[in-house]
């Protein structure tokens, strides 16, 4: 079972969250945290990525679903690139990133809508930069540094965001509610 994702007045939410000991990223609470994290993000079709303290863990994590990859948050299906893609993204996992810290930010931004699993059903734009370079661990406590544009970068952004206490809607313009069923729904 998926554990319940915090809602934006959850003060939780707001805590700027710890680092994990080096020492216990392999361990079981970590594990877990990781475990449940992927779970949360699963159950939400439209969930590209997510941050331990939406679930309750004030901790520094978040982890990037793999339909990030695969062409899931385009639109045109009948793309040959975008198939291309979802093809491809079969071999692609989940990415965790433990105590991430953003090295790099491109100057140049550009206003990106966005939506929060935790902002349910608000959306808006959000300032960000088109390019993101970030330092993490993945779940084996090896060090990567991953560069990223596009929605990769901007998930980068608002993860880190979560994890200093700050949703999307605090600086968010043109913040408007869509529930799902009011959502266009012309896939097949």
């Amino acid at each position: 079972m998926a554990p319940t994702i915090l809602e934006r007045d959850n003060p939780l939410l707001r805590k700027i969250a710890a680092a994990v000991p080096l020492s216990e990223i392999t361990g079981p609470k970590i594990k877990r945290v990781v475990k449940d994290m992927k779970n949360a993000l699963l159950a939400e079709p439209d969930g590209a990525a997510i941050a331990a303290p939406q679930i309750g863990e004030s901790l520094r994590i978040f982890v990037v679903s793999r339909r990030v990859f695969d062409g899931s948050f385009e639109n045109d299906e009948e793309n040959p690139e975008i198939k291309k893609k979802r093809e491809a993204a079969i071999v692609h996992a989940d990415l965790v990133f433990i105590n991430p810290v953003i090295k790099k930010l491109s100057r140049k931004k550009e206003w990106f809508p966005e939506g929060c699993l935790s902002v349910r059903w608000l959306y808006g734009k959000t300032h960000r930069a088109l390019r993101s370079t970030i330092e993490a661990y993945d779940e084996n406590g090896v060090k990567f540094t991953r560069g990223a544009s596009g929605l990769l970068a901007q998930i980068f952004q608002h993860e880190v965001d979560h994890l200093n206490g700050i949703l999307f809607s605090d600086h968010a313009k043109d913040m408007q509610e869509i529930k799902p069923e009011d959502m266009k729904t012309d896939k097949k």
